[in-house]
Parts: structure tokens; C-alpha cells; sequence
């Protein structure tokens, strides 16, 4: 027989990850960010580029810098309800949002939540052909768990819904072999609408700061487990080669290895044998 890997690591070696998806752009998050940012949470902000400046919403020019360390994704121009609009237009809103926000950002943008929440299984194959790498619904299902399909990726919670006994959950789960991710959704002017900014704070009191988690917006949730699927194993798995260009982490006979980027490793030594020509 040989080694016994599992894929169930993230970066640094932990087994737990945290991320967030807030929609449209609003100004209240400004200081939902400001949150985040004390507590070292880090997560992913959904524009509609054509109401930016608009009454309610952020500028333009404060994009870059206020989004600064988080994600900034496709929400679409104008906020439609993509099953009931024509192949052409919904090309239109997701790829004309696309090349607006990454002008203002200056990287590639390709992570969505899908407006008002509508959604198809249909939309799936038509948002990988225009880039995306995953897409966000609103359809929480109060687990701990990867995305089977990221373009139909289901969050945990909204931040209004069993938050507190969702948290402690997290923070007690011991369970080894299952990488585990916690996902939060919503909107930062429902924090402003229902006077219940305590909620997030409170929350970041009690999650942030952790060494046994790793705060990650959604699209390095992505990426790094499609480096994760692309590692290269023997078939007696002493050897792991590992193409991408970032470190990924495993367990191997029950010890956490890190494979770095670019790196084959040999199990039984643990010594690099150099990138492959």
C-alpha cells in the first residue's frame, strides 16, 4: 500500500475557512468594511457598475481603494433577473459589469452573485463561456461545506439567520479529514435598515483573529482548490507534483505537508525534486 493523503487543508495547514458575499454596492459598506477589516475578515462585494454614483451607492473613484484587500464581482450592470431576460442582453449585463469593474479594480474579475437571487441550472454553462469561475445564489443551507457546482454556489447563512449557533458550531467542530468552509451572504444596508449593526461586530469578535481559520475572499476559496484538483500524484503516492503557481496543503499518514508552487516532493524524504521540464 502506499501513502494515505487526503486533500483537506487549506492555507497554513488549517482545516477551517471563512468567507463573505455582500451585493450592490451600497454605502453602508464603508463601514461594514471597516468591520472587516479590524477583525481581519476578508471577503467578496458584488457591484451593479451602472448605478455606481447613484443615490445609496458608492462611487466610482473609491472602488479601488475601498474594496482594497476584498474581492470586487460581477452583480451585472443593472441588477435584472437573468432566467427571464434574452441570451443577448445577459451577455451584455455580465460582460459590460465585467469590463467596468476590473477598469476601476485592475485585475481580472470573475466571480458573480446572481441578481435578486434568480438563477438556473441552464445559466451555469453560459457564465462559464463568458468567464466566470463561480456565481453565488441566496439558497443558504446552514452547512459547513465546498461547492459542488461553483457557478450554483450555495452560501451557509444570510448574517440574519442562525448566526450565533452557526458560529459556535464552527469554532467546536473538531472533526478531521473535511475541510470545512463557513460562508456568509447579505446586504449591508440591512444592517442599516434593522439598527442590528452588533450582529457583524459581534461577530468579528468572536471569529476574527483565529489561527485555526483562514479569512479568504471567494474567488481564492476557488482558485485554490482547482490547485488542489490539478496536484499530480504516483501511484504509490510517494511523489506529488504540484503545477500551479500557489502552495497547496494536505495531509499525508496523518503529518500536514505543504506543496509549493512549482514543486515535486518526494514523501518518504520530503525533498523537492525540482519543477519538470
Amino acid at each position: 500500500m502506499g501513502h494515505r493523503i487526503q486533500f483537506d487543508r487549506y492555507p497554513g495547514g488549517v482545516m477551517k475557512a471563512l468567507t463573505f458575499s455582500y451585493d450592490d454596492g451600497v454605502v453602508h459598506d464603508r463601514r461594514l468594511v471597516d468591520i472587516f477589516n479590524r477583525y481581519g475578515l476578508r471577503g467578496t462585494f458584488n457591484l451593479n457598475s451602472g448605478v455606481l454614483g447613484k443615490v445609496g451607492r458608492i462611487d466610482e473613484g473609491e472602488v479601488a481603494e475601498l474594496y482594497a484587500g476584498h474581492e470586487v464581482a460581477v452583480h451585472t450592470v443593472t441588477h435584472p433577473t437573468l432566467p427571464y431576460v434574452p441570451d443577448e442582453l445577459l451577455t451584455e449585463e455580465i460582460m459590460e459589469d465585467r469590463k467596468a469593474l476590473e477598469r476601476l479594480v485592475d485585475y481580472p474579475v470573475r466571480g458573480m452573485a446572481y441578481p435578486n437571487g434568480g438563477y438556473d441550472r441552464s445559466l451555469s454553462t453560459k457564465l462559464e463561456w463568458l468567464g466566470l469561475d463561480y456565481a453565488r445564489t441566496v439558497e443558504s443551507h446552514g452547512q459547513f461545506t465546498l461547492p459542488e457546482r461553483p457557478l450554483e454556489w450555495h452560501p451557509t447563512c444570510h448574517h440574519n439567520h442562525d448566526l450565533h449557533s452557526l458560529t459556535e458550531r464552527f469554532i467546536q467542530h473538531t472533526k478531521t479529514g473535511t475541510p470545512l468552509l463557513f460562508y456568509v451572504w447579505g446586504h449591508s444596508y440591512e444592517f442599516n435598515d434593522n439598527d442590528n449593526w452588533e450582529i457583524i461586530e459581534r461577530f468579528g469578535e468572536q471569529i476574527g483573529g483565529r489561527d485555526d481559520i483562514w479569512y479568504a475572499t471567494n474567488i481564492e476559496i476557488i482558485a485554490y482548490w482547482k490547485a488542489v484538483k490539478r496536484l499530480e500524484c504516483s501511484a504509490d503516492r510517494s511523489i506529488i507534483h504540484n503545477p500551479s503557481s500557489i502552495s497547496v496543503w494536505l495531509t499525508a499518514d496523518q503529518q500536514v505537508v505543504e506543496v509549493k508552487g512549482g514543486e515535486t516532493l518526494r514523501l518518504t524524504e520530503r525533498i523537492p525534486l525540482g519543477e519538470r521540464s
